[in-house]
């Protein structure tokens, strides 16, 4: 993270490989300022720390490495069938993250909190167990009253912070160690799909209240910020199309990017992409683009996890193209992504099939061995940061 101390208690080791050698180098505008002096005297280099998470893949099979960055699911409340799920895939490799939908949600906390150590097959190292709990419009959990999007609009950044703080707890409460919860895009006007979810109505009231909403989560669940690179400049609604526009990449950087470089900054652990095209840009949905990903990582400095959103809204788009969700798949880690999710469409088979089409890939030389343990390695890392804050 760039400006934040991570959250949880991590290990002296993992901490300090994630602030140094692990994060991608960023261009800096003041080379001095960071550029140590010489010496005329030689120093034997620094011994870079261990990392747990590069060691724990590298003791991974393909197919270990290939599961771990499925995020999957299934409805259902019975935790027998839910825990066989999560140990579905080829030679029984554990899936690496769940998302909770309405039909996982019981009565109560409680009950949720049951399905999710169901989930969990290991406790040391558990999985990325997701939610969409935005408030307002889009929540999961019934008895989460507090308000969200739009309904934020008139609160000041203290009680927004507040009001996530407050989300964050219940969510915890249930298990669940991910929200998918922070609406970074700026609504183009109040016709936008996006509109009544969003933090702000504009650039400067998204991006302070985003940036409320991450502190709000800190330290309780790791935060999302969604839907990158902004839906509010592509219109059309991505669960049953492409949503496009043609903004510039500098009109971008101008405005519906300040939202998410706010996030960034406040230290948001996952970024999601979303299915929508800035054909000025690349004519690929951004959950798809290498280029998309490559502005993420070099140009605002996201070194987290970055997931798809649900790839069954890609199948749901009719582009002949996105039809098979496997495929989707593999493109998407190609891409830059280090975690698929699919949602839409799922049944017991899915996350299984995604699983070994990723495998072939990378046996085939569609993906990289190498690109795949990278991305393996940032949820990996992610993972144990869920497990130090358990």
């Amino acid at each position: 993270m760039r400006a934040r101390v991570m959250r949880g208690a991590l290990t002296a080791a993992l901490a300090a490989c994630l602030l140094t050698a692990c994060a991608p180098s960023a261009p800096s505008s003041s080379p001095s300022a960071t550029r140590q002096p010489t010496s005329s005297a030689s120093s034997p280099t620094p011994t870079p720390p261990p990392d747990p998470a590069v060691d724990a893949v590298a003791g991974m099979s393909v197919t270990e490495q290939a599961a771990s960055v499925v995020m999957g699911h299934i409805s259902g409340t019975d935790p027998v069938t839910l825990r066989a799920y999560m140990q579905s895939a080829p030679q029984g490799a554990p899936l690496g993250g769940f998302i909770l939908m309405g039909g996982n949600i019981g009565a109560d906390a409680a009950q949720v909190r049951a399905l999710s150590d169901a989930l969990t097959l290991d406790p040391a190292l558990p999985p990325l167990i997701a939610i969409d709990e935005e408030g307002g419009v889009v929540r999961r959990l019934p008895w989460d009253t507090l308000p969200g999007g739009q309904g934020l609009h008139a609160f000041d950044l203290t009680q927004t912070e507040q009001v996530f703080a407050q989300r964050a707890a219940l969510i915890a409460e249930t298990g669940a160690n991910v929200n998918f919860g922070i609406v970074a895009d700026v609504p183009a006007d109040a016709s936008s799909f996006i509109y009544s979810r969003a933090l702000g109505a504009d650039p400067d009231s998204a991006s302070s209240r985003v940036t409320a909403a991450v502190d709000g989560e800190e330290g309780v669940v790791l935060s999302t910020l969604k839907h990158f690179p902004g839906h509010g400049a592509a219109s059309g609604d991505s669960h049953h199309s492409i949503p496009t526009t043609a903004m510039t990449l500098q009109q971008w950087q101008a405005g519906d990017a300040r939202p998410f470089v706010a996030g960034i900054d406040a230290g948001a652990e996952l970024l999601m992409f979303g299915h929508l095209a800035y054909t000025a840009v690349d004519a690929a949905p951004a959950s798809l683009s290498a280029h998309w990903h490559e502005i993420a990582r070099d140009e605002l400095g996201f070194d987290g996890v970055t997931i798809t959103d649900d790839l069954g809204m890609l199948t749901a788009s009719g582009v002949p193209e996105y039809q098979d969700p496997v495929s989707n798949a593999v493109s998407a880690l190609r891409a830059g992504s280090d975690m698929v999710l699919m949602v839409a469409g799922s049944t017991a088979e899915t996350a299984p099939q995604m699983v070994a089409g990723i495998v072939s890939a990378v046996d085939d030389g569609r993906l990289g061995a190498d690109r795949l343990r990278d991305a393996a390695e940032r949820v990996m890392r992610l993972r144990m940061q869920a497990a130090a804050g358990r």
